[in-house]
């Protein structure tokens, strides 16, 4: 039996979630049914949920799972054996979300003890998206099977608690479907007085320790371009530990590098390398101590881009293009994309092959996101197929014709064919895999290459029409920018059809004039449809950067591309010309300031303000969603100064975990929408959040970044350059020093909070605090109204509509064409 001071003790009080557990390994297994076609089409509402963050479609794997299982005892398969201990960190949830590229039976044990005085009965709560069976001491309790898809269903139980420990053991599955929320919160909702006990195999004080050390532990920096990136513990370690640190990219990143490491007893740090010789992107850094057995973990992020090495960009666009097509070639994540660029840079050969061969699995099994892959495989194998080994290229004819092109095709995937970026590629692929191979079979459709040719062209054609009319549904989204020019520059560069190319081109060139006008000095700043923490928290590496180095030449490369080598070769070699004056226009230097104004989405259901001037820059959407759940939308975003780290935005969390899974996330979306209203530099934020929701809002304020800062009561004041950002709070701004964001986020506790903010450019701190520091909000009759010292009375009205210096901007005069003016 264990002894006594193998325990980890924590306090537990009625109404509070159990949070610490042990955990056992997750079983997955694969959930095929046979294949199908599907009914459905494009959705650009998709994420304008309706119900919470629910997403309504269904898979026919869901139907049958959920005809199966749903509302019967699950399947209660293998036995408790710890593996890892799950720590908190202020989640109230045990959470394992993740992505998954095929449907996937997911099933996990956990184990933990209740601790009471006396015996009595405790009323428990449990929430999860799957299945779950709870026992007491060995004795089966209940069991709840909802398995709703990313929708959380709570049931009540009661547990007959005997004095002293009592083991409480839980089964919980699931059916993994892409992203999956795949987590459970147990909630004491009352009973006798109680605490947490869990087995550890150290002095109970050790795992605390280890605990404190993981909860604390941040990176020396928010962003990695040159010198050791550095581990920081905010207590010394009381104990020597084994460390493994597993470097990985996004979701979708094939790429993991791990590294071991052993730190004595009074560590307080450790190296993990140089950031020269880091994968660059996004990256997350999963730090797993091991502590005599007890072994916990924690994920921290940041940004890595190697900037010195790639320096400043070359002057002509032609040598743009080959630095472009090099840097791709040799530095990128191996995947069809840098085999495409290998290819249209005279770099054929064995390794080239082999990053086409490591990709077609994923292909030839239809995983989600398959469709990002085989677009530059179809126009390598177009245009270079010579350069391809027979084998190799004996495969991709294979896969090509196995491929599942859209839902009314059979199959048994979950491929996401709902968004408009996805579509493009569905339609794309379809469309030129049939010109490539006109007389062959396609084996899901049952039809001859130049018949799949052609429904793929009334598809494209039908999707440039939505486009042309409405453009991007996932509004203003920087990781969705380069899957619309993925599929564009390919249409442009390979249809035999010269209304689809130009069309595309078309396309391209407007997409390039959105990203210029919504960004500064090269990196988008704007209210986007669709966010994740790695593509705000990014800056330099993120793929846009790069999409403006190579057209205008400021940027910088990240690791993992989608549609920069293919934009380019269009460059290169099929006719496109960006027009030269948006370079200036992406980086504006100009004394007057651009408002620009437009809207995005069926029906323009997002409009879109957006502000800069040579030293700031700001976005937001107009009169969005105001108190409604949100999904990934991020609704006010700015930057001042020239440095692309000097970022702000806030938001209101999806979820208490940091760098997890959810749609939304931590940084990536709110979880309630904010009003949020802007005239110029000045914007007002009011949040008003759900019960069942985290109680407070946030801002991304990395203080690191700036050249000067001052944070004091309900006021943060920073200054990059000659831009300056104030933030005034309804409350008292809390810093966070510890943990993931630790100097690189300021909170104000509560479910109503309210941001003013306000940027302006000049030296000093000192004269815009004094000039701008006084600023306030008055409500009158759902109107806000700010007096400011430069635009007068600004008046936010309940309507969406601005009333400011004479103006009044409505809502229902936003254009999808839009109007940029000079101020």
């Amino acid at each position: 039996m264990t002894t006594e001071q193998n325990y980890m003790r924590k306090t537990l009080n009625a109404g509070e979630p159990v949070r610490y557990w042990q955990l056992g390994a997750t079983m997955e297994d694969r959930f095929d049914v046979v294949d199908q076609p599907m009914k459905g089409e494009m959705d650009p509402f998709f994420f304008l949920t309706k119900h919470k963050n629910f997403i309504p479609h269904e898979y026919p794997c869901r139907t049958l799972f959920a005809e199966t299982y749903r509302g019967k005892r699950p399947d209660v398969r293998g036995s408790f054996e710890a593996k890892q201990w799950w720590l908190p960190f202020g989640s109230p949830r045990v959470d394992l979300s993740g992505f998954w590229f095929r449907p996937t039976r997911l099933a996990t044990w956990a184990r933990t003890y209740l601790e009471v005085s006396e015996a009595g009965t405790a009323r428990i709560r449990l929430g999860t998206c799957g299945g779950a069976v709870l026992f007491l001491n060995g004795q089966e309790i209940g069991w709840m099977a909802p398995y709703g898809r990313n929708l959380e269903t709570k049931q009540e139980f009661e547990l007959d608690l005997k004095p002293g420990l009592n083991e409480i053991t839980l089964f919980f599955d699931d059916l993994a479907e892409r992203d999956a929320r795949y987590f459970y919160q147990f909630d004491y909702l009352a009973g006798p007085s109680a605490k947490i006990a869990i087995p550890v195999p150290v002095e109970g004080s050790v795992a605390e320790s280890i605990e404190n050390a993981l909860e604390g532990m941040h990176l020396d920096r928010p962003a990695y371009f040159s010198g050791d990136i550095t581990l920081l513990f905010a207590k010394p370690l009381p104990v020597a530990v084994e460390v493994n640190v597993a470097v990985e990219g996004d979701f979708m990143s094939r790429e993991r590098f791990d590294h071991d490491f052993k730190l004595p007893a009074g560590a307080t740090s450790l190296n993990l390398g140089s950031a020269e010789s880091a994968p660059a992107d996004f990256r997350h850094f999963r730090i797993r101590l091991d502590a005599g057995g007890f072994v916990a973990a924690r994920p921290l992020g940041v940004e890595i881009c190697h900037a010195e090495r790639q320096g400043q960009a070359p002057a002509s666009l032609q040598d743009r293009v080959i630095e472009t097509l090099t840097e791709v070639s040799e530095h990128s994540e191996r995947d069809t994309v840098r085999a495409f660029a290998r290819l249209a840079s005279g770099r054929a050969g064995s390794d080239t092959d082999a990053m086409i061969e490591e990709i077609l699995p994923s292909i030839e099994d239809c995983h989600d996101c398959a469709d990002f892959s085989l677009v530059p495989l179809i126009w390598s194998r177009t245009v270079w197929g010579k350069d391809i080994n027979q084998k190799t290229r004996d495969r991709i004819d294979g896969a090509i014709l196995n491929y599942r092109y859209w839902m009314d095709e059979p199959g048994n995937d979950v491929q996401w064919y709902f968004s408009e970026n996805h579509a493009l590629l569905f339609h794309t692929s379809c469309y030129l895999a049939g010109h490539l191979l006109p007389d062959a079979t396609f084996v899901r459709s049952g039809r001859k290459g130049s018949e799949q040719a052609k429904i793929g062209a009334e598809r494209v054609r039908a999707w440039l029409d939505h486009f042309e009319h409405w453009e991007m549904a996932e509004f203003n989204s920087a990781p969705y920018f380069p899957i619309d020019l993925k599929g564009l520059t390919a249409l442009a560069a390979l249809s035999p059809d010269k209304d689809i190319a130009d069309r595309a081109k078309a396309g391209i060139i407007r997409l390039c004039e959105i990203v210029a006008r919504s960004a500064h000095h090269g990196m988008l700043t704007a209210a986007q449809g669709r966010s994740y923490e790695h593509t705000l928290c990014a800056g330099r590496s993120l793929e846009l950067s790069a999409v403006a180095r190579l057209l205008w030449g400021k940027g910088w490369y990240g690791r993992r591309v989608h549609a920069l080598p293919q934009l380019a070769v269009c460059l290169r070699d099929h006719g496109l010309v960006v027009p030269e004056e948006l370079a200036a226009i992406a980086s504006h230097r100009r004394a007057k300031h651009q408002e620009w104004r437009f809207a995005q989405g069926q029906d323009s259901f997002a409009a879109l303000y957006h502000y800069k001037g040579e030293h700031y820059a700001m976005g937001s959407a107009v009169h969005y969603r105001w108190k409604d759940w949100g999904y990934q939308e991020t609704v006010l975003h700015l930057r001042i100064g020239e440095k692309p780290e000097a970022a702000i935005w806030i938001n209101h969390p999806g979820e208490i975990i940091q760098l997890g899974y959810g749609r939304p996330s931590y940084w990536g979306g709110c979880g309630s929408v904010p009003r949020v209203q802007q005239y110029r530099g000045l914007a007002v934020v009011d949040f008003d959040v759900h019960e069942e929701q985290p109680d407070f809002s946030h801002a991304w304020f990395p203080k690191a970044e700036f050249d000067d800062v001052k944070i004091a009561g309900n006021k943060a004041i920073a200054r990059s350059g000659r831009g300056i950002a104030l933030l005034i709070a309804s409350d008292t701004l809390s810093q966070v020093h510890e943990g993931p964001s630790a100097g690189a986020e300021l909170r104000i506790r509560g479910r109503k909070t309210r941001w003013i903010v306000r940027l302006t450019e000049g030296d000093g701190l000192t004269e815009a605090e004094a000039r701008y520091g006084d600023l306030a909000m008055v409500e009158n009759d759902g109107i806000f109204t700010v007096n400011d010292p430069d635009y007068g009375p600004v008046r936010f009205l309940a309507d969406g509509s601005v009333e400011a210096e004479g103006r009044t901007l409505r809502r229902e005069d936003y254009t999808v064409k839009g109007q940029a003016i000079d101020l």
